[in-house]
């Protein structure tokens, strides 16, 4: 049978619909913003193109059984170090938001952290899977602590939001791998003992934001002014929203970054409650839909690949939007598939891709 009909038959559709849907929506707000200068702008074409890109990205990923991966994640963990080292190269890692964790290929930047974060998973999953067996051990628990510890450090140093992605991601697949409760009650005091060492190892405007967030009231401090402006925005948006391409908030540039950490506040206040609310429901949708796929995944690897990339974007759902209104710290974390930037776009499509490659191998084939 042909492969593209064997993907059409069996891929699962209502994670394809839900993807493209908040495709659609990511290209309208990010055009909304440029409206004034007209819709098609430098950040619709390059966020159109890593759509395309991730697209072709993830029928890659569909192509192959994910298995294989399996026997290459010593190479991945090299590999993911060797990318997080990329932006301390002179003339190639530069410095975005006094975070240096981007690297200029001219043509465009890319962000190494976005790649790494699939390759981490796939790394965590190989772990736990040849290891199922002894995951009551405290060792166990260790090693795959000293695994995740020098990616997570590296990640930390340069960029505070994606080091906490990739913390809850290896959280919450532990906790699906059915982790020991007492060993992991063990190590998690060890890691509470560990964070005031953590805090040393923060840049001093991720200090400040975290300074900012305990005193949310003291508009002098980074990033408190800019979250009062976005909860101005969504609460002017009210039940119906001020209609697409007519927020006033967003006109006159009083939202922050809002084409991409402030992207959520843009549709508040032009889509308003429901607008919101709709978004929410349809990552709600895409969360649950991955959730069957791990339950009815054939093999413990797969059940572990689909906890990994489940993890990775509840995390970074939440704080983007908990982020906006004030309820968590600003971090710079991406809101999957609506903020603007390619190497998240193309990261998250590649997570898609192997979701989809996991449900499609769990079923029986359609003929």
């Amino acid at each position: 049978m042909d492969y593209f009909s064997y993907i059409y038959k069996n891929v699962d559709k209502v994670i394809c619909a839900v993807v493209a849907c908040l495709a659609v929506i990511s290209v309208l707000m990010i055009g909304s913003t440029s409206i004034e200068t007209g819709f098609f702008s430098r950040s619709v074409i390059v966020q159109i193109v890593a759509y395309f890109i991730g697209i072709v990205s993830a029928f890659i990923v569909l192509r192959y059984n994910y298995m294989v991966i399996q026997d290459i994640s010593k190479w991945l963990y090299v590999l993911a170090i060797l990318l997080l080292l990329t932006v301390y190269i002179p003339g190639l890692g530069i410095e975005v938001f006094g975070s240096r964790a981007w690297i200029n290929l001219r043509v465009l930047t890319f962000q190494p952290s976005e790649i790494v974060k699939i390759l981490f998973i796939l790394i965590m999953a190989a772990y736990l899977d040849k290891n199922k067996d002894d995951l009551y051990n405290f060792k166990c628990l260790l090693r795959a602590a000293l695994i995740g510890a020098p990616i997570i450090l590296i990640v930390l140093k340069e960029d505070f939001g994606s080091a906490l992605v990739f913390a809850f991601t290896w959280v919450v697949m532990l906790f699906f791998a059915g982790i020991d409760a007492k060993a992991f009650a063990k190590f998690f005091v060890i890691i509470l003992a560990m964070v005031p060492i953590s805090y040393l190892f923060m840049a001093d405007y991720q200090k400040e934001r975290l300074e900012a967030f305990l005193h949310p009231e003291n508009l002098s401090l980074q990033g408190n002014y800019q979250v009062w402006q976005s909860k101005v925005a969504i609460g002017s948006g009210g039940l119906f929203g001020k209609g697409l391409f007519n927020g006033t908030q967003k006109s006159l540039e009083f939202i922050p970054v809002q084409t991409s950490d402030f992207i959520f506040s843009v549709i508040g206040e032009e889509l308003g409650l429901i607008g919101g609310v709709a978004v929410i429901a349809l990552f709600g949708v895409l969360l649950i839909r991955m959730m069957h796929i791990l339950y009815d995944a054939l093999d413990f690897y797969g059940a572990l690949i689909v906890s990994g990339v489940i993890g990775m974007f509840t995390f970074q759902i939440f704080e983007n939007i908990a982020m906006t209104m004030g309820l968590m710290p600003v971090t710079g974390i991406t809101l999957p598939f609506l903020s603007y930037g390619g190497s998240s776009i193309i990261s998250n499509m590649i997570a898609v891709g192997l979701v989809l490659n996991v449900a499609v191998r769990s079923k029986k084939i359609k003929f």
